[in-house]
């Protein structure tokens, strides 16, 4: 989509929900995805295959109800900022939306923006990694450290991390500083419901999931959640979403597009959950 027509349609979009991308890896450590990643999992949100209608009963392709913004120009020098506005802009009034990543330091500057607009919010957070670096190889604003910049700035009322199976000396003092209620995926049998009281923001880094059920990833980390388990995840959450983001995909990975189609359901999943009345 021509950059000034998103523009218009961040602020001006009728629909009830959105889908924006934000192809940028200029914070990402080992590996820099390509930038195709998220215009590769809106395209299969919209699969001939498949059809619109999300497990909790709500038709993503009925008219009205989602329109499809393309890709933010990224890659700049104030891609923080230009996330922000996006995300105040599309989160406006009760408009919901999923942003497609890009690494997960955008997380960061999308719940700087939720929070210029509703204040702080519980955030359900799916990951092989807590991403609570203070600052990771020199980088405070590293795809390993948005909960810790978020957490400090007030963004995030409480945190629930599944799926973490990295967890190192410095980031579990991290969780113990900010309160954090992080789930080791060693621990799955006694994992509770989130304890979350609304607004929720849901994000998913792809390689919370298993390597054989979602490849495309830089970070391949054994172990992990199945499909079905992200969605019981995301499904169990029980007070209202206002939107999430689905982070970390890397085409060059995924020569199938089978990551690309395991995003896609997920992020469908949240809207439903977001749109359900």
């Amino acid at each position: 989509m021509d950059q000034a027509k998103l523009e218009s349609q961040l602020t001006h979009g009728r629909a009830r929900a959105a889908v924006l991308g934000l192809p940028t890896f200029q914070n990402s450590s080992f590996l820099r995805a390509p930038l195709d990643g998220p215009a590769l999992v809106a395209a299969a949100m919209r699969r001939e295959e498949s059809n619109g209608w999300t497990e909790t009963g709500v038709d993503l392709s009925r008219p009205g109800t989602l329109d499809f913004l393309g890709d933010l120009a990224l890659e700049t020098p104030d891609d923080f900022e230009r996330i922000r506005a996006a995300a105040a802009a599309v989160l406006a009034g009760t408009r919901r939306a999923v942003f497609l990543g890009g690494d997960h330091s955008v997380t960061y500057p999308i719940l700087a923006g939720l929070h210029g607009r509703l204040g702080p919010v519980d955030v359900v957070h799916v990951d092989a990694h807590p991403d609570l670096y203070d600052d990771y190889e020199g980088n405070p604003l590293s795809h390993a450290s948005p909960f810790a910049r978020a957490l400090e700035r007030g963004f995030i009322r409480r945190l629930h991390q599944f799926g973490i199976r990295t967890m190192n000396a410095h980031q579990r003092e991290q969780v113990e500083r900010f309160g954090v209620r992080s789930h080791e995926m060693r621990d799955r049998a006694r994992w509770p419901v989130p304890d979350v009281a609304g607004p929720v923001y849901v994000t998913i880094d792809l390689d919370g999931l298993d390597p054989s059920c979602a490849p495309g990833v830089s970070h391949w980390e054994p172990g992990g959640l199945s499909v079905r388990e992200v969605l019981d995840i995301v499904h169990s959450i029980p007070a209202p979403v206002v939107g999430g983001d689905v982070v970390e995909y890397n085409s060059a990975r995924d020569p199938q597009g089978i990551t690309a189609v395991v995003a896609a359901r997920i992020a469908m999943e949240i809207l439903g959950l977001a749109l359900r009345e």
